[in-house]
């Protein structure tokens, strides 16, 4: 018609050699992608002194997604998890947060806003039960009169809640001290539940354990992911971040060389980009 106002993505779509349906396929996954990031790193660099222990680092992680972050010794992986929760502040560059410009200044901070650290030493009290590890510090009280007391057994009853939605084996009146390393993995990723977290960092946490008590913590990572709670898992171990990561990130010398899905990649490359021998992917 003489006059009409012609649309320009209409005339893209006629003129597209892929079709309309293919068209709108393209479109869905494009949104797909571009969904809103949990955690966005961008530019990140840290120097202490004349040393430059990150350079220009950037990389975003999804919700209910699990990263692997891996490197040798000195690559800057602790350095990275210190600035995300909250220890270390940049030097340079930007961190992003479910959306919002995030300036973390403390693991206090990193808590309020989602992020729990599940840290390589655990930082449990061996005295303990595993409900009193999950409240130490935020403890459930009763006010009566002037007095405040404990509420132990709304503490046991959520720690064993917690335990369930884990599908973990671990008991909440058990000491700490009789547990095997996977439960006390258990306790740890628990208390990280308290607040509910919506990305936890787990440094190591298969390191020297036994390998049925490995399997014990992988199933952990998979129920937080099923929970829609994304993890950047920092290890070592091979087998465990091709197991239940979906992509993988290199760090060497500071600066990050590879960011990949764990389907485009292979052990024997990951080595290789640790170590050099492949400078980046």
């Amino acid at each position: 018609m003489d006059g009409a106002v012609r649309h320009p993505r209409n005339d893209a779509v006629r003129g597209s050699p892929f079709g309309v349906g293919r068209l709108i396929q393209m479109t869905a996954r494009q949104q797909r992608e571009d969904m809103l990031a949990l955690l966005e790193l961008t530019g990140v660099t840290k120097e202490f002194g004349a040393i430059r222990a990150l350079s220009d680092v950037s990389f975003s992680v999804r919700p209910g997604e699990v990263v692997g972050l891996m490197g040798d010794n000195g690559a800057g992986k602790s350095t990275l998890v210190k600035i995300i929760s909250g220890i270390y502040q940049p030097t340079a560059g930007a961190l992003r947060f479910a959306g919002d410009h995030a300036q973390i200044h403390s693991p206090a901070e990193a808590r309020r806003l989602g992020i729990e650290t599940v840290y390589q030493d655990l930082a449990l009290a061996d005295n303990l039960t595993a409900a009193e590890n999950i409240f130490l510090g935020r403890e459930l009280k009763r006010q009566v009169g002037p007095f405040r007391f404990l509420r132990h057994a709304d503490m046991q009853a959520r720690a064993e809640e917690l335990f369930d939605e884990l599908k973990s084996e671990t008991r909440a009146g058990d000491y700490v001290r009789q547990m095997s390393g996977g439960q006390r993995q258990a306790v740890a990723i628990a208390r990280t539940r308290l607040s509910d977290a919506k990305l936890i960092l787990m440094d190591e946490p298969t390191a020297a354990i036994s390998v049925r008590q490995v399997a014990e913590v992988l199933n952990l990572i998979h129920r937080l992911k099923d929970a829609g709670i994304a993890v950047i898992l920092i290890s070592h171990r091979m087998p465990d971040v091709f197991a239940v990561c979906e992509r993988v990130i290199v760090m060497r010398r500071g600066t990050k060389v590879a960011d990949k899905p764990i389907a485009a990649s292979s052990p024997e490359e990951v080595t290789a980009l640790i170590t050099g021998a492949k400078e980046a992917a």
